[in-house]
């Protein structure tokens, strides 16, 4: 076996002993099994080589009303969490594009928001989820919109949204 230099934790000693190599565990079990102290298996799970059991089990789930990914809550591992979250927020932005071209509508702008967290166990920072924001316009001859002006209007909050600061 071949370690690091200045990593006297890895020692002749425990070699000869035929104790596992703390780059053989895949898991928390498997490192305290080795004999590492709580400080190496913390920096193990900080370096992703092996997981912590809260990263483990944290699902991703849609809240949202459209059809889209992720209506189940599912795992996502937090290498694949960010790709798996931009392509989710992906989806409403296509959702919102398809709903104003069905309902001849105009997309006025998108923007979508990516959450960052720090895992409490093993510090470890990981997409923690998304928002993607839509504004579309609908022509006054849609119903739609027309029907929504009205109802704006109707509810007395019609130019409420106005800024007047010069």
């Amino acid at each position: 076996m071949i370690y690091g230099v200045g990593n006297e934790r890895f020692d002749a000693y425990r070699v000869a002993q035929n104790t596992v190599s703390p780059y053989s565990v895949t898991n928390e079990q498997e490192a305290r099994e080795a004999g590492l102290s709580e400080s190496e298996i913390k920096g193990l799970k900080k370096t992703g080589r092996i997981e912590c059991s809260t990263c483990a089990s944290r699902m991703y789930q849609d809240g949202s009303d459209e059809n889209v990914s992720f209506k189940s809550a599912a795992h996502i591992s937090p290498e694949a969490a960010g790709a798996a979250v931009r392509s989710h927020e992906g989806e409403h932005v296509s959702n919102a594009y398809k709903k104003a071209a069905m309902n001849d509508g105009k997309v006025m702008s998108t923007g979508v928001a990516i959450h960052m967290a720090i895992c409490p166990e093993c510090g470890r920072s990981y997409v923690s989820g998304g928002t993607t924001y839509s504004s579309i316009k609908y022509s006054e001859n849609n119903p739609y919109g027309a029907n929504a002006k009205s109802m704006d209007a109707a509810a007395g909050i019609a130019g409420q949204r106005i800024d007047v600061g010069v």
